[in-house]
Formats: C-alpha cells, structure tokens, sequence
C-alpha cells in the first residue's frame, strides 16, 4: 500500500486487516511487554476466570490498529497522537481478527485526521475506539 496524504483523504475512507492470533505472537509480545500474567498462558488459571479459558492480550488486539495506521491509513510518515480504546470481548489463541479504520473526520489546515477504529472476531465487536493521527502532507 501507498501512503495516504492529507491531502487525498475525506471521510470514510477506510483500510484493514486481518490476522489469526498466535502462541507464537502472545509469547513474543509477553517477551517485548513484560506481561506474563497467567491469563495469557495457563489454560487452567484461566478456566477458572471469567474468561473461561486462556486470552490475548488485549494491547496486542489494539496494536493491530496500528499496524493499519503505520502502513496503510495514512501509512509511511504518520505519527500516532492519541488513541482511546474500549475492549468489548476477548480475543483467544487462534482467533482471526479483523481490523477496520475509517477516516471520520479531516482537519487539513493540521494535517489531522480522527479514524473510527473497530476489531472484531467473526460478528463480534472485541475492541473499538478513536485514533487522533498526524497524517503526512505532499506540502512538507
């Protein structure tokens, strides 16, 4: 994908991803996070939680966000501002996620864009939330 200048967006347009969450991804984001608790990694802890079984992390789900936002909405050159988050439903090992952003409003004299940010697994919504981005100008 190519980057997306201020210049071209306009409300609605909006860029995705999917991607199955692994073993492999919980371990090597426990690794970069520090984050170890048990929900993430022993299937028993976890039956015994609300969650009735092991979770990812729910950092992990949103970082999909941004991985939309660095490559393809605006792409190379954005610079991340602020982000709200709202996690709706947990994510399991093994679970495809599908990542949507959508450009809600354009404020060029800034070069800003706010994205609606949703995540779901199959028909559920996982996460939701606002992403407040510095988008990259053909002008600089």
């Amino acid at each position: 994908m190519s980057t997306l200048y201020i210049e071209d967006l306009a409300p609605g347009v909006e860029r995705g991803l999917s991607r199955i969450i692994t073993d492999a991804e919980i371990e090597a984001f426990a690794v970069a996070s520090g984050d170890r608790n048990p929900l993430h990694f022993d299937e028993v802890h976890a039956e015994g939680t609300v969650f009735k079984g092991r979770i990812a992390h729910g950092i992990l789900t949103a970082s999909l966000i941004s991985a939309v936002i660095g490559e393809q909405l605006p792409g190379h050159g954005a610079v991340y501002l602020g982000q709200t988050l709202k996690f709706r439903a947990p994510v399991r090992p093994g679970d495809r996620v599908d990542v949507i952003c959508t450009v809600r409003d354009v404020h060029r004299e800034k070069s800003r864009i706010v994205l609606d940010c949703i995540c779901r697994v199959g028909d559920t919504v996982v996460l939701e939330g606002e992403a407040n981005v510095l988008a990259p100008s053909r002008d600089h």
